[in-house]
C-alpha cells in the first residue's frame, strides 16, 4: 500500500507531534507499505495567515505521486488533515485548539485578533466538512483528545495510544537525586509552575529540565525567574539532548514531574512508566491522566503551588516508594498492549 502521512511542521521546532510522524512512518515501511511524510510549514500568526494555510491545504492534490495512486493518506495535525483525499484516515493529534478548548483562556492568542471569531468560525466549518468527509475513520491519539472532538464538534472517534520512540531502550538505575522535566520549554508544559512550586517545598528539591524553549524570550524570561528566586542551585536546565542522554536522565531519576496544561497525549508520562519511574501530574493536566494512578503509579494533586510542592516532597524522602512507585508504572504499561499493530489495523483498515 501506498500511505502518505500529512502533518504540520513548524521550522526549529520539533516535539512530540514530530516524533510521532516518524515512528508512524517507520512502522508502516516495517510493515512493508511504501510511506512518506507530507509535511506542511505552518505559521500561526497574524492570525489571517490560519486562512491561508488551510486554503491551500483544501487546494492540494495528494492523489497521486509520481504518476502513481496514493492508496491512503493518514491526517495527523491542522491544518493538514484538512488535505482531501478519497481514502483518508484521521488521526488527530489534536484541532487548533485556539479555537476550541483554549477559546477564552489566558492562553489563547486567536481571540484576542479584530477577526478572531470569524476565523474560528471558519476552523469550526473546514473541520466538520472534513469529519464529514472521514466519518468512518475518526481516530485519536488519546480519550482525551476524543473528549474534545465529541463536545465541540459531536463527533465520535476511537482513541489509539502511539508507542514511545525506541520503547525498548528505556532502562532505570538507582536515583541520583533528582527529578526530571523533559519537555519542550512553553507556557502550555508549565515549567515555570513547578520552578515557582519549588520555593515552597520543605526538601532541597532538585529538577532537572531537558528541552529548550519554543522562544528564545521565554526562555530568558525563565533563567531571570530562576535567579530572583535564588533557586539556581536547585534547578538544571539541559537544552536539548540527545536519545541517550535522555534515556540515561530517564534512568537516573528519582521521579518526573510533568504538569502540562491539558495535554494532548504526553510521551513523557510512558516513557517515564518505561523507565520504572513515577510520575507527578496535575488534575487539569489531561492525557497524563489516562496512565498515572493517584499513589499506585504515581501522584496526581491540584494544581496549586502548595500540593504540587508536597508531592515532589514525598518523592524526594521516599525513595522506596517512589521505585515501589515506579514499578507499579512499568507493570500497567505492559498490561495496556500499546503496539504499532493495533495502531496500523485500525488506520489502514
Amino acid at each position: 500500500m501506498r500511505v502518505l502521512i500529512s502533518t504540520v511542521s513548524v521550522p526549529f521546532i520539533f516535539g512530540g507531534a514530530e516524533v510521532l510522524a516518524h515512528t508512524l512512518l517507520e512502522a508502516c515501511r516495517k510493515k512493508g507499505h511504501e510511506a512518506e511524510i507530507v509535511s506542511i510549514p505552518f505559521k500561526h500568526y497574524p492570525a489571517s495567515r490560519i486562512l491561508d494555510h488551510m486554503m491551500a491545504c483544501r487546494l492540494l492534490d495528494i492523489t497521486e505521486a509520481a504518476e502513481r495512486k496514493v492508496d491512503r493518506v493518514i491526517g495527523l495535525k491542522f491544518p493538514a488533515y484538512l488535505i482531501p483525499h478519497p481514502k483518508k484516515s484521521l488521526w488527530l493529534l489534536h484541532q487548533h485548539r485556539a479555537a476550541y478548548d483554549l477559546w477564552g483562556q489566558p492562553l489563547c492568542d486567536l481571540m484576542h485578533t479584530h477577526n478572531g471569531s470569524q476565523i474560528r468560525d471558519a476552523i469550526f466549518n473546514a473541520d466538520n466538512n472534513t469529519f464529514k468527509e472521514c466519518s468512518s475513520s475518526i481516530y485519536t491519539i488519546s480519550k482525551n483528545v476524543s473528549k474534545r472532538l465529541k463536545k465541540f464538534n459531536a463527533v465520535d472517534s476511537t482513541a489509539l495510544y502511539p508507542p514511545p520512540q525506541n520503547a525498548d531502550q528505556f532502562y532505570c538505575k538507582p536515583d541520583q537525586g533528582y527529578l526530571f522535566f523533559p519537555s519542550r520549554i512553553n507556557p502550555y508544559k508549565r515549567q515555570e509552575f513547578v520552578i515557582d512550586a519549588l520555593a515552597f517545598t520543605k526538601n532541597p528539591v532538585h529538577v532537572v529540565f531537558g528541552g529548550k524553549a519554543d522562544q528564545e524570550q521565554y526562555g530568558d524570561s525563565i533563567t531571570r525567574k530562576v535567579k530572583d528566586l535564588g533557586l539556581s542551585k536547585r534547578l538544571t536546565f539541559l537544552g536539548n539532548m540527545s536519545e541517550e542522554q535522555k534515556l540515561k536522565y530517564y534512568s537516573e531519576s528519582i521521579g518526573v514531574v510533568y504538569t502540562p496544561v491539558d495535554e494532548d497525549y504526553g510521551y513523557v508520562t510512558l516513557e517515564a512508566m518505561l523507565a520504572s519511574k513515577p510520575v507527578i501530574t496535575c488534575t487539569d493536566s489531561g492525557g497524563p491522566l489516562e496512565f498515572v494512578r493517584h499513589r499506585e503509579s504515581g501522584y496526581i494533586t491540584e494544581p496549586n503551588l502548595q500540593e504540587l510542592a508536597k508531592a515532589m516532597d514525598e518523592l524526594w524522602e521516599n525513595r522506596a516508594t517512589a521505585s515501589k512507585l515506579g514499578r507499579a508504572g512499568k507493570d500497567l504499561f505492559n498490561m495496556m498492549n500499546i503496539n504499532w499493530d493495533q495502531v496500523l489495523t485500525h488506520l489502514l483498515a
